[in-house]
Parts: structure tokens; sequence; C-alpha cells
């Protein structure tokens, strides 16, 4: 049974085999998923089970700016053509979009008072519905002119949907209202400046409240197959389900804080899609607009300086799933990214977000989050089919901020497949190996092209080398030529139809060798003699944990040569180190003695795996010994590269001469007996007195006259009471020093 398990395991239960070290080669996994950033791919999708598949290509299409923000999109009633809500001067635009040329041309067609536009309808007869901010009107447009105007009781109008061809719902913020609008009257009751608050007044102009919640804004509406109305908002991001009658109660979907309800997409079977950004700040307030150009002119005046740069995104995003039967389901949640729009296409459905330009997906078949091609906008806000795409969509169009502007999002694309991971950080600067895919599905090994680039610093724009190519080899493996670095990047292109799917990717690598490290060294007080615990016996199972974990034998051998037992010994000395490789190398040590004035040394244990060393000192001469310590790589480190380093450790005292008494007195006064000893050591430092009466009474004394025991003539002194004492006529004082040598001297009194 045995021959049949992994090399791994296999390696981990036959521990009665000598202890080796780790690898030296190490190994890095390549998650596409989570390495390759979005504006990083080019016909290529990442997927959350870390492969690579086919996905659309994203191009910025050519064309000046229509207006500094951009905020909503609406189909204009022919293929390629568009009308956008834009700020901060109120305009609408008409955009038309050349796919064969990436292009896009804009037209002016009308202008508003309020300086936001934040929502727009195009009716069947070709006029327009515009919601606007901040003073909340709704407007109608015909041939570019208003021919009908209302000043809600609000502050903002978010959103406007179509019930049927004469009834629209619309979407107001502070307070979180829905108006029914009946267009017929709408369209005759003119333009009035003045905000108005009457309902009646509203009535006749066709505005009546459909229904209301009590958080700020109603960010989104929807309306579900069955003619109810779900309705998103913030600051809490709140999804609410209105009855079809006006004038119900909602019924709350999900209850949120601190969030915004971006988008809700209705599904044919009764289900209900959202996005929901759960971040401190709106969208709106994340979108920065471009600095103002100077004005030509003697009059001119110096532009105001460009705004701050808003920070990364810090918050988080999730798409949820409301079944017509049964409870919400969170599909998908992406930290520091934002979801603002969602559009379907088939069994995939598509976000755009921010704010670094992400188009994120959500495969509804296969439950499998996705990343896009992104844009070099901070946001992607809309995004609609391009007309005349076909039943299931292939194109559509985006609309972009941080730059504004349009892209193109092309599902059919063919061409050049390519995706580049971000910085990749090794542990070590190392030499880079093989790549190696986990399996490649319909596509050829030799279709792929790799490349490589490595950096030893931490710019990410700076300090790169060349794209290096990698060459595939005949064991599949693609290799490249003595690469060295401390971090890399890796792209890879291809061209393939789609139906592919590249597995993730393991990189090999040689760390680059480092010396060994002295993390411990320790001369152990004289007369000591160590036990050193036998090793523990192999054990024939192993452990879940032993197998992931990967637990080094050097760390169980220190861990049981910890438990080593300490005995008296007079004449031995033990020495102990602990020693590191920051590569997991294999070490041997030697230690070695050279007496002060000499220029030999005694090599005391040598090419030794033990970190201990231990030996008698009663033939060596009294004296100062200078110590070292050498530790040195081996195998399966080759000859030619392993590294050696001598440490300079500390000094060792070699003491077999007893101290000498310079002083020792007793005498007796009226209530106690005062013994004074005053000693002297050649090498070592005073440890204690003791002094034993005749009586059999004991006393240690270790602390000298002056408090500090820090020298090698020291004075002690000793006072006992009288009655302890009373009937003893001598005492025996034995002085110590620290190498454990002593003199002794009786006294009489």
């Amino acid at each position: 049974m045995i021959r049949h398990l992994p090399s791994q395991l296999l390696s981990l239960v036959l521990l009665a085999a000598p202890l080796s070290a780790d690898p030296l080669s190490r190994k890095t996994e390549i998650d596409f998923y989570r390495d390759v950033p979005s504006r990083n791919l080019k016909g290529l999708a990442t997927r959350s089970d870390g492969r690579l598949v086919a996905g659309p290509t994203l191009v910025e299409l050519a064309g000046t700016p229509p207006a500094e923000l951009l905020w909503c999109l609406e189909p204009g009633g022919d293929p390629g053509r568009f009308l956008v809500g834009t700020g901060p001067e109120g305009r609408i635009f008409e955009v038309t979009v050349d796919p064969a040329a990436a292009s896009f041309q804009s037209r002016e067609i009308a202008r508003l008072e309020d300086p936001q536009v934040f929502a727009l309808r195009r009716l069947p007869d070709g006029s327009v519905l515009a919601g606007t901010s901040p003073k909340g009107a709704l407007c109608l447009l015909r041939d570019g002119k208003v021919v009908a105007r209302t000043a809600l009781p609000v502050d903002s109008i978010f959103d406007l949907i179509s019930l049927d061809s004469d009834t629209i719902l619309v979407g107001t913020g502070n307070p979180g209202r829905i108006y029914r609008l009946d267009l017929g009257r709408f369209r005759d009751s003119g333009v009035h400046p003045a905000k108005v608050t009457d309902a009646a007044v509203l009535a006749e102009r066709g505005l009546t409240v459909f229904g209301q919640i009590r958080d700020r804004n109603v960010r989104r509406l929807a309306v579900l197959a069955d003619g109810r109305v779900a309705a998103g908002s913030s600051p809490r991001g709140n999804v609410y389900l209105f009855p079809r009658e006006a004038g119900g109660a909602p019924v709350i979907l999900q209850e949120n804080r601190d969030g915004e309800v971006t988008d809700l997409l209705p599904l044919l079977d009764g289900d209900l899609l959202a996005t929901i950004v759960f971040a401190p700040s709106t969208g709106e307030t994340r979108i920065t607009p471009s600095p103002l150009a100077p004005r030509p002119g003697p009059d001119a005046k110096d532009p105001l300086p460009p705004p701050s740069q808003p920070e990364r995104f810090g918050g988080r995003s999730t798409l949820v799933r409301f079944p017509a039967r049964g409870f919400p389901e969170t599909l998908t949640t992406r930290t520091n990214t934002a979801f603002y729009r969602v559009a379907r296409r088939g069994d995939l459905l598509i976000l755009a977000g921010g704010e670094q330009g992400e188009l994120a997906g959500y495969d509804l078949k296969a439950r499998l989050s996705l990343w896009f091609a992104g844009s070099a906008s901070s946001q992607l806000n809309h995004l609609l089919p391009l007309g005349g795409s076909g039943v299931i969509p292939d194109r559509f169009v985006v609309l972009r901020n941080n730059a504004p502007g349009f892209a193109l999002l092309d599902f059919a694309g063919t061409g050049r497949r390519e995706a580049e991971t971000r910085r990749l950080d090794l542990p070590a600067p190392s030499l880079l190996g093989a790549v190696r895919f986990n399996r490649l599905r319909s596509v050829p090994a030799s279709a792929l092209t790799l490349e490589v680039r490595t950096s030893n610093g931490t710019d990410e724009v700076e300090g790169w080398t060349p794209w290096t190519p990698f060459a595939l080899s005949p064991d599949q493996g693609w290799r490249g030529e003595s690469l060295r670095g401390r971090a890399l990047k890796l792209r890879v292109a291809f061209e393939a139809p789609a139906g592919f799917e590249i597995d993730r990717a393991s990189l090999f690598f040689l760390p680059q060798n480092r010396r060994p490290q002295l993390q411990e060294f320790r001369v152990l007080a004289p007369g000591l003699g160590l036990l050193p615990a036998s090793d523990p016996t192999p054990s024939a199972s192993l452990s879940l944990n032993q197998l992931l974990q990967g637990s080094k034998d050097e760390d169980r051998r220190r861990s049981n040569f910890l438990t080593s037992q300490i005995v008296p010994s007079p004449g031995v000395q033990v020495v102990l180190w602990n020693l590191l490789d920051p590569d997991g190398d294999a070490l041997a040590s030697t230690f070695s003695l050279r007496r002060e004035g000499e220029e030999n040394w005694t090599d005391v244990v040598t090419a030794t795996r033990d970190s201990y060393a231990q030996f008698n000192t009663r033939h060596l001469p009294d004296g100062i010994y200078f110590t070292r310590l050498v530790a040195t790589e081996v195998a399966p480190r080759p000859a030619a590269e392993r590294l050696s380093h001598t440490f300079e450790t500390d000094d060792l005292v070699i003491d077999h001469t007893a101290p000498e008494l310079l002083e020792a007195t007793a005498r007796r006064t009226a209530d106690s007996v005062v013994v004074t000893v005053r000693g002297r050591d050649q090498l070592s430092l005073l440890d204690s007195l003791e002094v034993v009466f005749n009586n059999n009474v004991r006393e240690n004394v270790e602390h000298p006259i002056d408090g500090v025991r820090d020298g090698r003539e020291e004075t002690f002194v000793l006072e006992v009471p009288v009655a302890r004492v009373a009937n003893a006529t001598s005492l025996e004082l034995t002085l110590f020093d620290q190498a454990g040598n002593s003199v002794a001297r009786r006294l009489t009194w």
C-alpha cells in the first residue's frame, strides 16, 4: 500500500529515514481571478475558480466628451443612437456610436435650468422625459424644446420607468417617493418654473403619489413580471416591493445600513436582481469633474485648481437575487469595487463598476463570478446593448466617468487575447524557473505566448526589465533564460475561438541563497552536564495537520531537545546555540576555542547537526578563551553553492583556581555575632559566602556590603543574633566564585 502514496505523503510517513532539509526550489500559484486586474484583460475573462476563459474586448471610443459628468444613458430610437443626461450644466446630448470606426459623435439637443440631469426616458412618440437635480424638476421635451415642466416637492429625480405607453413612475429623493405620471395630462400642463407642493395642483398636472418610503431617496425602480413595483433606496440601501395598485404599503425585501441600491433588474421568471453598494458616500460624490479650461480673452481668469482625487474606494458591493418565492440570496460580493449597473446577456450578468474601471460578471448557470476587460476611466456608470446585436446582444455601449467618454464592449470580437497579472511578489530575490498550467482545455499549448518581466524594487512603473519571452519545452513547461528578480509580471497571449479554459498556473523559482543566522548563543554555568533527550520514535501514521502544515524536522528536533535533563557534573561545560537558515538549508556547526594570547583554535565539535557542545575543562589551563561558531550549509545544497558563516561568540572563562581570602574575622557583640569576609579572585566574579556554625546553624550571604555583586573583589558581612548561636564556639566559612571554586577557613571567638 505504501508504494501508492504520493511523494509528499511518503516522505512524512517514512520518518525513520535521515532528516533532510526542505527542497531548495519553491513554487507559487498564479490564480488568474485574484492576480489579473480587470484593466489588464483583452478578449479574456477571469473566473472565480482561478481560470482564464473567453471574454469581451473593451474599446475606448474616440470622440470629444460631451460634458464633464455623464449621468445616464437611454436608447435613442435608432441602432447606435443614445440619449445622455449630463452635468454640471444640465445638458442632454444625442450620441451616435460608430462601432466600425470605434468612435462616437455627440449633438446637444436640450439644455435645462437644473445643473444635473439624472434620469431620461424616451417615449414612443419620440419625445423625451427628463428628471433633474437639485430642483427636482420633471421636464418633457419635444424637438429639443421643453413643452411641459413641473418642479416636484423633492430635491432630485433619480429614475423613470414606464408602466405602459401613457404611464410613467418617477423615483425621487429627499423625500423618497414614487410618483405616478399620466403623460396625457402632463403634456398639456405647460411649463411652470415654481416648485409645487399642493397635491391637488400636482394631480391636475398628472402627478399622484404612488408610494413613499422612510429612507431619504428612491434610487432605482423596476416593474416585476406580475406588475408589482420594486424600489431601491439610499442611504440605507433597502429594497422595497410595492403592490400594483397605488397607495399600498411597501414590503421590505431586504434591510441594510449605509448602502445604496444602484440598479434593479427584473427577470422573466419573477425574480429580481439588485446591485447594492455599501459605502459612506453616494456614487455621484465619487465622480470628479475634469478641471475647467481657461477662457481666452483679456478678462480671462485663472481656472480653479482641479478637485482633489478621491482615495481608493474602500467599500464593498453585492449582487443579490430575490426569488419570486423564497429568501434573498447573495450571488457575489466584491470588496474595493462599486457596482453601478447590471445588464444581462443570456445566462451572463454584466456589472459595470468602479473605482478602477472594473467590469465584473456573474454566470447564472455555473454560479461563478468573473472579471471582464476594464476601462482606463475610474467609473463605468451605465451600459446598454448596442442595437442590432440580436436576441442575445454581443455588443454594449458603456458610459464612462473620470475621464468621461464612451466605450464599446464586444463579446463577438476576434483576434489576439491577452491577460497580464498584477505585480507578483516573491519571498526573496529568485531565479525563475518554469511556468506550468494545471490543464489547457480546447487550446493547444503551442498557441500560447508567455512573457515575463521582473523587478528588484517596489515601484510599479520604473525598474522593470523588458518583456522576456518564455519558450515551450518538450515537458510542457515554459522557460526563459536566467531571469532574476524580487517581483514579476506574467503576460499570456494567444488566438483561439471561444470555448477554451486555461487553468491556474504554477511558477517555479529558486530563491537567493542567504547565509545562516545565529539567533541565540548561551554558555551555561560551569559544572552542569547535559543529558540529551533521545530522538522521538518515528510515527507510523500521519495526521492531516502534518500534511497541510508541513511541519519541519528541525522544529521537531529542537522542541524535543529542549526536554533534555541538566545534572551536576564537575568540570563539564555546556554551550548552546540556535541557528536559522532563511532558505531552509540543512546546517552543520563547528564550535572552537582559542585561549587569549594564543593563535591556534581547538575544535571542540566539528560538523555536527546538534545545537550544543559539551566538553570537560579540567585539562584546559585557566584563562579567558575566545569562541567561534562556524555554520555551513550541507546537502542537498550543491557543494559549489554552499555558504558558510563564522560567528564570533561570547568569551568563555575557564577557572580552576580557588578565590583568595584577604580578610576573615568573627566577633561577638552584646546581641549578635558579626562575620566579615573579604576575598578576591583572579578570573571569576565572587559569588557567595556560606557560614556554618558548630551548633549546625547554616547561613548564606549573596549580597556584598556595597549591595552590588559585580567584582572579583568583594566584602561579605553576616550578622547572626546571639540567641541562635549562643552555644556555638566556632564557625566554618566557605567563599565561592562563579566558576564553582571555593576556599574555606575555620574561625573562633
